[in-house]
């Protein structure tokens, strides 16, 4: 019996071990300084935003599910965006040129930036996307939630609100 429950204890805990990403930043943890280039603006540096929380979402212009929750996050970056916290997008995309060219034809409001060296994919841990990251003021991951969601739903708003100590009206 005991074998059976050391196993099953190994088995709960693999996938996640197998899941993670190299130089991943887990939940609680701080968050180092990396590059930002600029999808549709000049280089900026992670901390620079620090003083606020953060909502980082990782995607691809190739990724389906990425590109429908766009909308959403856009919404949600033009209604609360610098105010209570900030929206960028970290592009996953091994070209540039393509996560622009959906950028700007989806008309995205919030700063988008490409991951050139795979630094903010392995420290989010963005084994797969969309992924969306909470980060408090000071650059402490707070939550990971993988998958599509509508982000400007009243349940996200308030995971949001929750998770980042905001009051959204």
């Amino acid at each position: 019996m005991k074998a059976f429950a050391a196993a099953a204890v190994l088995a709960a805990l693999l996938p996640a071990a197998i899941a993670a990403t190299p130089d991943e930043v887990p939940v609680g943890a701080t968050l180092r300084d990396a590059p930002l280039y600029g999808l549709t603006l000049d280089y900026r540096k992670l901390s620079d935003f620090r003083g606020k929380p953060l909502v980082i979402n990782v995607w691809a212009s190739w990724c389906g599910p990425c590109r429908a929750e766009m909308g959403s996050l856009d919404r949600l970056a033009r209604r609360h965006n610098g105010r209570q916290f900030h929206v960028i997008g970290i592009s996953t995309d091994d070209h540039a040129d393509k996560a622009q060219a959906f950028v700007v034809g989806a008309g995205v409001s919030f700063d988008n930036y490409i991951d050139r060296n795979l630094v903010l994919e392995n420290m989010l841990g963005a084994s797969r996307i969309p992924l969306t990251v909470f980060v408090d003021a000071k650059g402490k991951v707070l939550r990971k939630v993988y998958g599509a969601r509508e982000w400007d739903s009243p349940e996200n708003q308030a995971l949001i609100a929750a998770t980042l100590g905001v009051k959204l009206n």
